[in-house]
């Protein structure tokens, strides 16, 4: 998974070569180096051709068992994915203007992701075996170096390579949020009625958790690489732990909330489903028109108007279905060229995962009274206990990925850690004014906080000493760090 990161750009160090240019910067140019394995268009194939095989095996007992409903919603869990993989690999790739007809007739049999892995495969097998000029050349500032821009060439071979990893990135997000997390929440709803899991089910169940986390983590990695195009991207293997503890725990527990609450309110769970897929659907369009923006250009310069709104909302549509399980990382702003919203917005994660932790607890609160005597030999208390704990520690993941972790982090206006502050010490600027003003000796108080800079030697001296007010310095700059906020929100 670490490929994810450094797929397009990663070079050796050792084969860079400086040159100046002007203003006296150093530019790092990058020659050739060994094309890095396309490991994330294998691993996206694998998962796709797994549940698809799997999910056809388990709709065939279905149909033996007569379980006409588990076997339908099954089968459209299983072939929605695979139609909308196939539109986002011609659509990406661009074959309906090209003479490719068994590419587009393995599409139409559903084995457009099998097609393209194999191409990936032999463009890396072939490359580096004869030299190739570049195509284009690529520029990046390295965050690690000093902010230090570097230049490389980009060969044929290596930009063909990019465009099946930038494609299967699409796909496994489209397949681990269209099929494999609606097809787990199924499957696992089934084992809980049916009271025993078939062995296909439990394999099933295991490959679409698999598939759904993997494709959260290229949503975390898409949202990092689009904000921060002009940056060099490394993720260490650490924030790739922290990532999938997040993420994994994040959509478990989210799942496991939505199929018990379905098993003691069946009816109900539509309504909590149905309202969180048309807030989030609708909420980048009500945005779109309260900014009184007209649509993003150059979507697809093949595209008319209504076809680029058609494009839109598939786009907005995937972005409602992720949201659904768990925080999609990034927000739409339908005016822009990449539809991504590239400011990061810390009061909408914030909201996020509050409403969140809400949601789930009154789900969890109603499952407990209402539930069935399916669970009279189960410690309901502790099980709802451990679902809020889990989500509890997804959250703690998710502040630490963001604070030591994210590879850009020294880029943040403002990190978790002042983010916390600045609410903490709002709140106790309120509770100051209920005891008079009398404030407590307190951490958003201390002379070593962080966002007090330091003062010159000069000032330190006998004759240039003057009385300084820490404690105004602090509420000046914090008070400052929160209109910015509030204008942000």
């Amino acid at each position: 998974m670490c490929e994810l990161a450094t797929e397009e750009h990663e070079r050796e160090i050792s084969d860079m070569e400086s040159s100046t240019v002007a203003h006296s910067e150093v530019m790092l140019v990058v020659n050739h180096s060994r094309i890095k394995p396309p490991f994330s268009v294998l691993l996206a194939t694998v998962l796709y051709c797994a549940e698809f095989i799997t999910a056809a095996v388990l709709c065939s007992r279905y149909h033996k068992t007569e379980d006409v409903i588990w076997m339908g919603f099954t089968l459209t869990f299983m072939l929605l994915p695979a139609v909308l993989i196939q539109l986002a690999l011609t659509f990406i790739h661009r074959d309906l203007g090209r003479d490719r007809p068994l590419v587009l007739f393995l599409h139409l049999l559903l084995l457009g992701p099998v097609i393209r892995c194999f191409e990936a495969l032999v463009v890396y097998f072939k490359s580096g075996k004869r030299e190739e000029p570049y195509v284009t050349i690529s520029r990046k500032i390295n965050l690690e170096k000093g902010q230090i821009p570097m230049e490389w060439e980009i060969g044929q071979s290596e930009r063909n390579l990019a465009t099946h990893r930038n494609a299967f990135k699409r796909t496994a997000v489209i397949q681990a949020f269209l099929g494999s997390a609606p097809q787990l929440t199924l499957q696992l709803y089934a084992s809980i009625q049916e009271k025993y899991f078939l062995p296909a089910r439990l394999t099933l169940m295991i490959i679409t958790l698999i598939s759904i986390t993997y494709g959260a983590l290229v949503c975390i990695v898409l949202a990092i690489q689009i904000r921060y195009d002009d940056y060099k991207v490394r993720l260490r293997p650490f924030a790739y732990l922290c990532m999938i503890v997040w993420r994994g725990l994040e959509i478990a527990t989210r799942i496991t909330s939505l199929v018990l609450f379905s098993t003691a309110l069946t009816h109900w769970v539509i309504l909590v489903g149905m309202g969180n897929l048309l807030l989030f659907f609708f909420l980048p369009w009500v945005e779109f028109w309260a900014r009184k923006g007209s649509l993003a250009k150059d979507v697809e310069k093949n595209f008319s108007k209504l076809g680029t709104t058609v494009v839109l909302s598939m786009f907005t549509l995937l972005y409602a279905c992720i949201n659904v399980f768990c925080w999609s990382a990034v927000q739409l702003d339908l005016t822009h060229r990449e539809l991504i919203e590239r400011k990061q917005r810390w009061d909408r994660l914030a909201m996020f995962y509050c409403g969140r932790f809400v949601e789930n607890f009154v789900l969890i609160t109603l499952w407990y009274f209402y539930k069935s005597d399916f669970y009279e030999y189960v410690c309901a208390p502790l099980l709802a206990a451990q679902l809020l704990i889990c989500y509890s520690l997804a959250v703690l993941f998710m502040l630490l990925f963001y604070q030591f972790c994210h590879p850009c982090k020294s880029l943040f206006k403002y990190n978790v850690h002042d983010c916390l502050h600045c609410v903490c010490f709002r709140t106790g600027r309120r509770g100051g004014r209920g005891r008079r003003g009398k404030l407590p000796p307190s951490y958003s108080t201390a002379a070593t906080m962080v966002l007090v800079p330091e003062e010159p030697l000069q000032l330190l001296a006998p004759e240039n000493s003057q009385s300084l007010d820490l404690t105004n310095q602090l509420g000046q700059q914090e008070m400052a760090i929160l209109d910015d906020m509030m204008q942000a929100a």
